[in-house]
């Protein structure tokens, strides 16, 4: 490979690495081609990107920002970004790793924090940021619709009573 592509290469993950605050380091396996091919849609289709990258080069990228990833760049490595939801790419990940038995998350960044091996199943477990905005929502509406409800009890009330009169006043 020549000098300039490496260059290229390089540039083009430090990019990555900035404009994404979410990396996953995967370990493909020998994965087949079309399994790939599968994987790739399948990310680019929720707006994640995949890239299979060398060892070297990728450390070169890194630098000196993430020095817990270093000792993962071993063997077959892809890394897989987001840049909004990483609760939701992990559990891409994972639904893509248990059709193929294919993938193994070997570490990551998530939020800009280090993600060792052993706490993705714990990442996949959590909701989405929208799911959590949404129940917060729900919780800070709640007090409120039950003070509503118990406002309006009398006036319902007051409402069939009336409506009981006039029935026995007509009859």
């Amino acid at each position: 490979m020549k000098k300039e592509t490496k260059f290229k290469i390089v540039k083009e993950l430090e990019e990555a690495f900035q404009k994404n605050n979410t990396c996953y380091l995967i370990d493909y396996k020998q994965m087949p081609v079309w399994k790939t091919v599968e994987l790739r849609k399948a990310l680019k289709k929720n707006n994640f990107k995949f890239k299979v990258v060398k060892n070297r080069l990728a450390l070169r990228a890194i630098g000196e920002r993430f020095p817990e990833l270093k000792p993962y760049f071993q063997k077959n490595t892809a890394l897989a970004f987001a840049d909004k939801d990483p609760i939701a790419l992990a559990k891409l990940l994972k639904e893509f790793s248990e059709q193929g038995k294919v993938l193994e998350i070997k570490a990551g960044i998530v939020e800009g924090s280090y993600l060792a091996p052993e706490m993705f199943s714990e990442i996949v477990k959590l909701n989405s940021k929208m799911d959590l905005i949404g129940k917060i929502g729900y919780l800070m509406s709640y007090p409120l619709t039950q003070f509503l409800r118990t406002l309006q009890t009398p006036l319902v009330n007051l409402g069939r009573l009336m409506g009981a009169l006039k029935e026995k006043k007509e009859s």
